[in-house]
């Protein structure tokens, strides 16, 4: 029986190939197999490409966009005294 690294849940199953990937049936992070005999895991290596989902530039750009809208609005505001 092996661990999940992560949650610590009980993993029952055989595993036939190194470096396979699968998921805890308990917290469902992605899980490296890195022993046979016995069976041992780790977390999964992340992708690059689900790096690239998330752009810290748009993130950046969409804060910027929304503070100009709320001093734009302020700024207006004293104009109406």
């Amino acid at each position: 029986m092996s661990y999940c690294p992560e949650c610590e849940a009980a993993i029952d199953e055989e595993f036939e190939d190194l470096g396979e990937i699968v998921s805890c049936p308990e917290c469902g992070v992605e899980l490296e197999v890195i022993s046979i005999d016995p069976v041992e895991f780790d977390l999964a290596p992340i992708d690059d490409e689900d790096e690239d989902d998330f752009n810290i530039e748009d993130s950046e750009e969409d804060d910027l966009d929304e503070n100009e809208e709320s001093y734009d609005e302020e700024y207006d505001k004293e104009d109406d005294y």
